[in-house]
């Protein structure tokens, strides 16, 4: 028979205060503690204060440890409509069982906690959750929480035990967007509940590995490809600068040779004017010798100008057209051309 509201308080004080002794480590001030707890726990049970039945049987226990304290613990817990944890506090009554020479009252308790979880045990629902991705296929070692507490992921696409009631379920995945949703279950009832996971192409993709036995060639060895292997594109950016880089320095040198030249020019005048049938009188030297370094460095210039030109030309023609419509000179509007004559050589523009 059930222990009445009034026995029951009164035996778990005097049950409590039979523990005592070298087989029990607890204090006189937490026999003392956890008895008035019990009897407020009785006391909140009585007047379905089941809130604070659960919190005073629960503080109790933990002082000293009683099977009355269990059974007022998970009479609340029921009350609350906690079944899971309920049904496991009565079972736990049963696995423990009692110790010899354990009083009446304790055994008592023990014979209510049987019969009582035998009530509760239809009252637990079910719930079996899953992870898929929206692409279809399995989620990779997702993280689920159910009403704020993680779950084992061991326990996901198997029926779990689960309170009625209304829940808040929640996964998340590395390289998935994170996903919640909500969902109500009957007392005693099964419920299946799927969540989605969609691909999040904001995260960083995984890297790619390279094929085994490829890497890098050692430096000084020679690498040899296939013929239906395309070679490497060169950098457009770099490629289409190169013939205007020669165009520059040969555009410089052609200046260069001119304005020297002119300089020579003006040395030979005079001595043209001052030299009679190629002798010239002493105070011409400086004036010869600087008309012989001019000559020699307008010809020098004269030939890095073509030099440069030439190799823009080639350069110019034999790269990609592509890459030609994309340099600096086209897009600005500046263009320049090679002019080669009779004895001469240059480079024509247009700004």
């Amino acid at each position: 028979m059930r222990v009445s509201s009034a026995c029951f308080a009164v035996a778990v004080a005097l049950a409590l205060g039979a523990l005592a002794g070298p087989a029990h480590a607890q204090s006189d001030d937490d026999r003392a503690t956890a008895r008035a707890l019990g009897q407020e726990g009785q006391q909140a049970l009585d007047s379905k204060d089941y809130r604070t039945a659960e919190d005073r049987y629960r503080r109790a226990d933990k002082l000293v440890h009683a099977p009355t304290l269990m059974l007022g613990l998970a009479r609340a817990l029921s009350a609350e409509g906690k079944y899971v944890e309920a049904q496991e506090t009565y079972n736990r009554m049963v696995r423990e069982g009692l110790p010899p020479g354990a009083p009446d009252v304790f055994k008592r308790a023990l014979d209510d906690a049987k019969k009582e979880v035998e009530a509760v045990a239809p009252k637990v629902s079910g719930v079996t959750i899953t992870v898929k991705a929206a692409t279809g296929g399995d989620v990779p070692d997702p993280k689920v929480v159910l009403d704020e507490h993680p779950i084992n992921a061991a326990s996901l696409g198997v029926r779990r035990s689960i309170d009625p009631g209304s829940h808040v379920l929640r996964a998340s995945a590395d390289g998935f967007k994170a996903a919640e949703k909500s969902f109500s279950v009957l007392e005693g009832g099964s419920i299946d509940e799927p969540i989605t996971l969609e691909k999040d192409n904001a995260a960083p993709a995984a890297p790619i590995a390279a094929p085994v036995g490829v890497g890098p060639a050692p430096a000084g060895s020679v690498s040899l490809t296939s013929s239906s292997t395309a070679p490497e594109a060169p950098s457009s950016g770099k490629h289409s600068a190169l013939p205007w880089v020669a165009f520059g320095v040969g555009g410089a040198g052609l200046i260069f040779g001119a304005i020297t030249g002119l300089l020579a020019v003006g040395d030979h005048s005079t001595l043209a004017n001052n030299c009679t049938n190629g002798t010239c009188p002493p105070k011409e030297n400086s004036n010869l010798s600087s008309y012989h370094t001019m000559g020699a460095l307008s010809t020098v210039g004269f030939i890095v100008g073509g030099v440069g030109v030439a190799a823009g030309v080639i350069l110019l023609v034999t790269q990609p057209k592509g890459d030609s419509a994309a340099t600096p000179a086209a897009a600005a509007g500046f263009q320049i051309a090679p002019a080669i004559g009779l004895g001469s050589v240059g480079a024509v523009g247009t700004f």
